[in-house]
C-alpha cells in the first residue's frame, strides 16, 4: 500500500475478512453465548429472493431464526400469504418487532417470540430462514434434524450449512455487494 492511502471496507466485506482470518469459532464472540449473529438486516431484494427460492406457498409456516426487524416475516405474510414465526433473542429488538406486527394488524399471521433459536420447537415450520454465521448454522443442525419434516426447506443467506449439500445456490448483486442464497433440505 502506498503511504497516505486509506482503504475502506464495507461491513459485510470486513465481517468476511475477520471470519476468514480468525475462523468462525473465535469470531463468534457475543456477551450472550446464545447470540448466533450480529444484528445486520437482510436487504429486501435478498429477502424476496430467499422466499422465492424456498417456493413459499399460501398457508405454509415460515420461521425466521433471529428475525430482527421482521422484514422476512412481513414479506412471507403479505407477499406469499404464509404464516410467519420469528424468534429473536434480544429483548429490545423483539419488543420493536412485536409492536410493528401489532401496528400493522398482522398478529393473526405473524407471531414474534422472544427466545433462543437453539431451543425452539421448529416442528410446524415448512420453511426456515437464516442469516446467521456458519458456526451458528452448525449449532442449529441438531434442531433441524430433530424437528423439521422431510419436506421442510431451509434458506440461508450468505452462510453455508457445513457438510450439507445445497439443493440450490443463487448469487445476486445488491448495492455493489454479492449475496448468496442457499436452499437445503435436512440431511443426516
Amino acid at each position: 500500500m502506498l503511504p497516505g492511502r486509506r482503504i475502506f471496507y464495507s461491513l459485510p466485506l470486513l465481517t468476511g475478512i475477520l471470519l476468514t482470518a480468525t475462523g468462525p469459532a473465535s469470531a463468534q464472540r457475543f456477551k450472550d453465548p446464545n447470540t448466533l449473529a450480529p444484528d445486520y438486516p437482510t436487504p429486501q431484494t435478498v429477502v424476496d429472493k430467499m422466499l422465492s427460492v424456498a417456493q413459499v406457498k399460501p398457508g405454509e409456516t415460515v420461521y425466521d431464526l433471529g428475525c430482527g426487524d421482521g422484514r422476512i416475516l412481513f414479506a412471507a405474510a403479505q407477499d406469499f400469504k404464509a404464516k410467519a414465526v420469528g424468534i429473536e433473542i434480544r429483548r429490545d429488538i423483539f419488543e420493536k418487532t412485536a409492536k410493528k406486527v401489532e401496528s400493522a394488524g398482522l398478529a393473526d399471521q405473524i407471531k414474534v417470540i422472544h427466545g433462543d433459536a437453539l431451543k425452539a420447537d421448529l416442528s410446524s415450520a415448512d420453511v426456515v430462514t437464516l442469516y446467521l454465521l456458519t458456526s451458528s448454522n452448525e449449532r442449529l443442525k441438531p434442531q433441524f434434524r430433530k424437528y423439521l419434516k422431510p419436506t421442510a426447506r431451509i434458506i440461508s443467506h450468505d452462510f453455508e450449512i457445513k457438510g450439507w449439500k445445497p439443493d440450490q445456490v443463487e448469487k445476486m448483486m445488491v448495492g455493489g455487494h454479492q449475496h448468496t442464497v442457499y436452499l437445503y433440505h435436512v440431511q443426516n
